[in-house]
This record gives structure tokens, C-alpha cells and sequence, in this order.
């Protein structure tokens, strides 16, 4: 969560708890652990033959094998899926005439489908009830070998700040379930790990989401990685993928 330099502001908002879906909870993929059956033939065998035994294993499907991920681009499926995009958090704040913290006007954007024209998903606030409820803010089918983009900015005093892509840069990250987070993102135990990226993380540190997830990181307000304020928090994102 990075505060930014912002001397003057005429409201308060207050902050709230960030509930809902915990990391686990966000999506399910059946199965959830190998499952086969083992057949023999013939089914009945007098003593001293061997039957033929056959197996069948099903396990269950990574993400990983139906995406590729890299920056740039961004995630681009292997074949069409549903793409289901959730906002976890909006993390940019200030500070207000009183010394008090207030989240900023922050957004989101997604660039997708071969599409030439970046696409508003999110415009608010880390207050606001869809995040709060780490609802879904757009649900797609994505084409298969078309690059998803990821990108975010901010507005405070009516000016945007400078917007930060999957398709340039490193501002822009993406982890799968059980993946050390960056190194620039607070440990678990720090108190400057904002409370709604801690769901998404274990006792160990390490990232806790479905098997068809993969969760969006992304700094705004530096690109300078050895500032203290670069920790990938200002916008995070959960991303689900399943058949159509």
C-alpha cells in the first residue's frame, strides 16, 4: 500500500475490512486431487493366471496447462476459456488535511482479444462494495493465443497518474498457487502488507489461490524498485479461468 504526496483533500472517507472470498474459496476445479479406477481382466481367474490390470488416472487441471504467462504480453490462453476478472484491492492512499489515510481514485483496465483499445474494468475506490466482496468486474470468453493485458493508474486533484501496463515494464506481476510472492511485496508478517492481499497468502508467505487462478499484482505510483513505496499492492486482481 503506497501514500502518496496529496497536501489538501475535502473529504474522509473510511477505511473498512476487506471481506469476502478468502484465496482458497475463490474458484473450485473438480477434481481437486488425482482420482483413477483400476479394471482387471477377466474379472475372475483361476489360481496360478494373472489377470490384465488397467489403469486410469485423472488429475486435476493447473492452470498452467491451459495458459502461458510472461511480461510482456500478459497471460495468453492456449484455447478459448471463460475469463473471470475479481477486484481484490486498490491500495494507492494519502493522506487528508487531518493527517488521516483515505484510499485514492484508482483504475483498472484489461486489453484483450486482439483488441487495439484498453477497457475500463475498474474506477473507484479499495472502499468500494465491489471490493469489499471481491466481486467479479468482467467475465469474458478468451480467445485462445490472444495476449490478456493488465494495466492500472490513479486520479487524485482531477490529474491521472502515470499508467502502468503488463506490456512494458515490471510493474505489472502475475503469480500462480504456490508461487513465492515478488520480493518487493511486505512478507506475511509485515504491517505493511495490506490487509486484503493476506487471504491470498499462507502461513509460509507463499501465494494461496485456486488451481485455475492467477493473481495480479501491480505498483502505480513508482517504477523505481528500490523506493520503499514499490511493494505491487496498489492494485491486485484475481483471475479465473474455466471451460466455456
Amino acid at each position: 500500500m503506497n501514500t502518496i504526496p496529496f497536501p489538501r483533500v475535502s473529504s474522509i472517507v473510511v477505511a473498512v475490512c476487506t471481506c469476502g472470498l478468502s484465496g482458497a474459496s475463490a474458484q473450485s476445479t473438480n477434481p481437486s486431487v488425482p482420482f483413477g479406477k483400476l479394471t482387471a481382466s477377466p474379472t475372475m481367474v483361476q489360481a496360478g493366471t494373472k489377470p490384465d490390470l488397467t489403469w486410469n488416472i485423472t488429475y486435476p487441471l493447473s492452470v498452467k496447462d491451459v495458459v502461458t504467462v510472461s511480461t510482456p504480453p500478459g497471460i495468453t490462453p492456449k484455447q478459448d476459456l471463460i475469463c473471470d476478472v475479481r477486484m481484490i484491492g486498490a491500495g494507492v492512499t494519502t493522506k487528508n488535511a487531518r493527517g488521516t489515510t483515505i484510499y485514492v481514485q484508482t483504475l483498472g483496465q484489461i486489453l484483450y482479444n486482439g483488441s487495439s483499445s484498453w477497457s475500463t474494468i475498474f474506477n473507484g475506490f479499495n472502499t468500494d462494495r465491489i471490493v469489499q466482496q471481491q466481486g467479479i468486474v468482467i467475465s469474458f470468453t478468451a480467445n485462445a493465443n490472444q495476449p490478456i493485458n493488465f494495466g492500472g493508474y490513479y486520479i487524485t486533484n482531477n490529474v491521472s497518474s502515470v499508467t502502468y501496463t503488463s506490456r512494458i515494464g515490471d510493474n505489472v506481476r502475475f503469480q500462480f498457487n504456490g508461487d513465492t510472492p515478488p520480493a518487493n511485496l511486505p512478507g506475511y508478517n509485515s504491517p505493511s502488507l495490506a490487509g486484503f492481499v493476506k487471504p491470498y497468502l499462507d502461513a509460509s508467505g507463499r501465494i494461496k489461490i485456486g488451481p485455475m487462478d492467477v493473481i495480479v499484482f501491480m505498483e502505480l505510483t513508482t517504477a523505481n524498485k528500490a523506493t520503499l513505496g514499490y511493494d505491487l499492492q496498489d492494485l491486485v486482481m484475481l483471475v479465473t479461468f474455466r471451460n466455456p
